[in-house]
């Protein structure tokens, strides 16, 4: 497993962990990142990410995108 952070732009990706306290998997879950969804990567800035999840695009700061294991 790797952070969501390693993976290169327009990979579809697998989550398989996400990682921190029960409030940020929940906030985690609410934006659609579960375990078994997948994500494509469509722009990397810096270690912030912009991704494609369950039909929508979210932006995610490097704290966060290293949360998510894939």
């Amino acid at each position: 497993m790797m952070p969501l952070t390693m993976a290169d732009n327009g990979k579809l990706v697998k989550i398989q962990k996400i990682t921190g306290t029960d409030e940020i998997k929940q906030h985690m879950a609410t934006l659609g990142f579960v375990v078994g969804e997948e994500v494509t990567i469509v722009n990397k800035n810096g270690g912030n990410l912009i991704v494609n999840v369950k039909d929508s695009r979210i932006a995610l700061d490097k704290s966060l995108a290293n949360r998510i294991l894939i």
